[in-house]
């Protein structure tokens, strides 16, 4: 027995199937989700997730800009400086599902609106901090966890205002991510030059108040409410929803048009009256219903659990695929831009050439978000198949890296790696929608990145291992290379897995075909015969 909030009510059916004696046989939720728009308001949808990506994931990516200052002020090694930014990530992954069962239970606006003050009050914090024990609490732990409520909720709503431009919506979003990296990393040097790192962070807070304007846009979709008392008779028991208290009215209106209905519950058969325009009758009515369908207390908790957070998705077939996709493409993920300067020092290249190579990656990032999610939008291909292919594609650029030596090789390699970087980022929140389907998505991208987190954790240290065991950077470059080939080979697996669930549907729908066709052919012989 489903159920919300207020007062209980039958259901509205899609179809309503009448016997002789004028009893419902069959119905279903009247709610129907909201059809995405796709346009309209959507853009602002789109232009709030856009700034979301860039004050989140932007701000990490610049961040880098404080660790010199901050491991020169607290005379610490660059591996204590550095677990600030590791915190922080860790923080998002791991409370990514908390962020999606707060949104269902309140609002994505309230939830993100709280992840910007949360966002905010942490890096202030963080400005006086005395040690890094308080960095890590406040620009690692606050921060990463307002990142959290501020990010997931944001890209489910987008998620929820598109569907037939989604691919390139979510591209469009995501390019905010490159944007504010090359707007915020100048600006952090010079606020720094001028303030201090101290006053950096300060000002770093004040921007990301705009988190919280962020989330004013996200303007809910409204379904259609539209109840009336029928009856659903299942093996089951029956579907009861509850119907808002300023909707009995409308309720008992629809009740009255309903007529008699019939309700079966085991062998007790008995008739309720469902043209009452008392609600309190109504109300009585359906507690008696409630009392009679014996409920236990673990399917209460079960309904509620659902409600907030979506944990049969575990089991889930393809989801779990797709999961095992994102740890090992996350193992590749971060390595590479970590190493790429260090790399390219130790080939000889000089500072200022070093970091214009994480410049040339970054536009070409940007440009390849932009333009692979408007191919996938044309529906050219199968988005999985377009995934797997610039996640391939990935890893073998990846795995040349240690062939190049010179300058323009290295310009070569950071603009083919920033493409396919791009590429696969553009694509795999929308094959993800796809995977769950879009009613799942909030609880699916929790679940996602709390499951990537581990890969996420692991890349670096791991490339680390590889770098300090051969003394060469490229074997860091090889490893990520190699996860990234991997995990293409989780993508191939859910192709096909989806080719059997379509193989199968087309064959079960063509069973029903025939055997339609040929209780209609006997019909007519029985009539030819009469």
């Amino acid at each position: 027995m489903c159920f919300t909030q207020d007062i209980w009510v039958l259901q509205k059916p899609a179809q309503i199937i009448m016997d002789s004696s004028g009893k419902a046989q069959r119905v279903r939720p009247a709610v129907a989700p909201a059809a995405a728009p796709d346009g309209g308001y959507s853009w602002f949808i789109l232009l709030s997730c856009f700034q979301v990506f860039g004050l989140t994931f932007g701000v990490i990516k610049s961040f880098g800009v404080f660790y010199v200052e901050i491991h020169q002020y607290f005379e610490t090694t660059a591996t204590g400086t550095s677990w600030i930014t590791s915190v922080a990530v860790a923080t998002i992954h791991i409370v990514a599902p908390v962020a999606s069962a707060l949104s269902a239970r309140f609002s994505h606006r309230s939830v993100v609106i709280i992840g910007g003050l949360i966002c905010t009050v942490g890096v202030v914090l963080g400005s006086f901090a005395r040690n890094l024990i308080e960095l890590y609490v406040t620009v690692g732990f606050l921060n990463g966890f307002g990142y959290a409520l501020t990010w997931t909720p944001t890209v489910t709503m987008l998620g929820l205002y598109f569907e037939k431009r989604r691919p390139v919506a979510n591209a469009l979003a995501s390019a905010g991510e490159c944007i504010f990296t090359f707007v915020l990393t100048p600006l952090f040097q010079l606020l720094i030059d001028s303030y201090s790192w101290r006053g950096g962070l300060l000002i770093l807070g004040g921007l990301q108040l705009n988190l919280c304007i962020c989330g004013m846009l996200l303007r809910p979709l409204k379904a259609t409410r539209d109840m009336t008392c029928e009856v659903k008779e299942e093996e089951d028991g029956l579907c009861l929803e509850l119907l808002p208290k300023n909707d009995i009215e409308q309720s008992t209106t629809n009740c009255l048009e309903a007529g008699e209905l019939r309700i079966s519950d085991g062998s007790d058969q008995r008739t309720i009256k469902a043209c009452l325009e008392d609600p309190e009758e109504i109300l009585k009515s359906t507690i008696e219903v409630q009392d009679s369908s014996n409920r236990t207390k673990r399917d209460e908790l079960r309904a509620k659990i659902l409600r907030y957070v979506d944990y049969t998705l575990i089991t889930n077939a393809q989801f779990m695929v797709y999961s095992m996709f994102g740890v090992f493409a996350a193992l590749g993920f971060f390595a590479p831009a970590l190493f790429l300067v260090p790399y390219a020092r130790s080939k000889g290249i000089e500072e200022y050439q070093a970091a214009a190579l994480m410049s040339i990656s970054a536009v070409l990032d940007l440009f390849g978000r932009v333009f692979f999610g408007w191919v996938a939008n044309l529906r050219l291909v199968q988005t999985v198949q377009q995934l797997t292919a610039s996640v391939t594609l990935l890893g073998t650029v990846l795995l040349l890296c240690p062939l190049a030596s010179s300058f323009p090789e290295l310009v070569a390699f950071s603009a083919a790696y920033g493409l396919a970087y791009g590429a696969t980022v553009a694509t795999h929140i929308t094959v993800l929608a796809e995977v769950v389907g879009i009613h799942r998505l909030g609880s699916a991208l929790g679940f996602f990145m709390l499951i990537r987190s581990s890969g996420g954790l692991l890349g670096p240290p791991i490339a680390g291992f590889f770098i300090d065991k051969m003394s060469d950077y490229g074997t860091g470059f090889l490893m990520a290379g190699v996860a990234l080939i991997v995990s293409a080979m989780f993508l191939l697996l859910l192709h096909q897995m989806n080719r059997r669930g379509q193989a199968s549907a087309t064959k079960m729908h063509d069973t029903h075909t025939d055997r339609m066709g040929q209780s209609i052919s006997a019909e007519a012989k029985e009539q030819d015969v009469t």
